[in-house]
């Protein structure tokens, strides 16, 4: 943002400045929304080890906003559209009995769809015939026309899927950890699987308008991926990944109101590092353990 004024240390000061812009307001707004939704669901979409099928809806949401605008229609329609389309094409393509991401052929015809739809965008994108400063924001995010209309279009379908979620939650749980038995235990894990890919559409549809379409993939699996290095713990993993999502979204957008770089790269670097120093805390205490265990192997022999 060219007219923010300069940072001043003074961290309530600063909020009550960009908050004062209905605009930043909003951003911040529909951000805590996106950032609870996308943890939530990423958390299954790493656990599930979908996370190819997680990237694939992510670039679908592009071809999504991009023939909204070349149509005219809302942007939300074009997102949650094609995404949650998308979503139940990849149920039908799947081939797996267990539920659980399938072979090399269902993995084929995935990056079949991936590659069809992602030229789709290209082509909405070359017909549109206004300014390309729409279009880049698709990709790239930007926070500065999110609308009020939108977040609660954002906070309704957050709550629809969250509440999915809450029921489903434990036998999806189940299904995930280990599928056969679940199976065996008249678990629906097939049904499951289908209504997860649907949820996780919706979601993707709603990071995408945060973060844009080629970079929601980071917001949805980032913080799921640091927390489950951090601690196997479901429950606390899965606290970890709300809050870590919701921690690297604010500060992306904090970091969007002083330097005009794109809102996207702010989330996923923030993202990005918080991975790393919860690889490297893990290799530092499994160090540390090794070193403490060396006294009493060296005493036992």
């Amino acid at each position: 943002m060219g007219t923010a004024p300069p940072f001043s240390w003074n961290l309530l000061y600063d909020f009550q400045i960009m908050w004062s812009y209905p605009f930043m307001l909003n951003a911040f707004r529909a951000g805590a929304i996106v950032a609870v939704v996308a943890g939530v669901v990423g958390w299954y979409v790493v656990l599930r080890r979908q996370t190819f099928a997680a990237h694939t809806l992510s670039v679908v949401a592009f071809p999504g906003a991009a023939f909204a605008t070349l149509a005219g229609f809302a942007l939300s329609l074009g997102y949650f559209g094609f995404c949650i389309a998308a979503a139940l094409v990849l149920a039908l393509l799947r081939r797996n009995r267990a539920g659980q991401p399938g072979d090399s052929e269902e993995s084929a015809a995935t990056g079949t769809v991936q590659a069809f739809l992602l030229a789709c965008g290209y082509l909405f994108m070359a017909l549109y015939k206004g300014l390309l400063e729409g279009p880049q924001a698709l990709l790239f995010g930007s926070f500065t026309g999110i609308t009020s209309s939108q977040v609660t279009t954002l906070a309704v379908a957050g709550v629809v899927v969250l509440g999915v979620l809450a029921v489903i939650g434990r036998p999806l749980l189940f299904a995930s950890v280990d599928p056969q038995v679940a199976a065996a235990r008249g678990v629906p894990v097939r049904a499951l699987s289908v209504a997860f890919l649907v949820l996780l559409g919706a979601a993707t549809a709603e990071a995408a308008q945060i973060t844009g379409a080629l970079l929601v993939f980071a917001l949805m699996v980032l913080p799921a991926a640091t927390a489950q290095v951090l601690t196997a713990r479901p429950g606390l993993s899965l606290l970890l990944t709300v809050v870590i999502g919701f921690g690297v979204t604010w500060l992306g957008l904090f970091a969007g109101w002083y330097w005009n770089y794109p809102l996207g790269f702010f989330v996923t670097t923030f993202a990005f590092a918080l991975f790393l120093l919860a690889h490297g805390a893990r290799a530092l205490a499994a160090a540390v353990e090794r070193r403490r265990a060396l006294p009493t192997l060296a005493g036992a022999a």
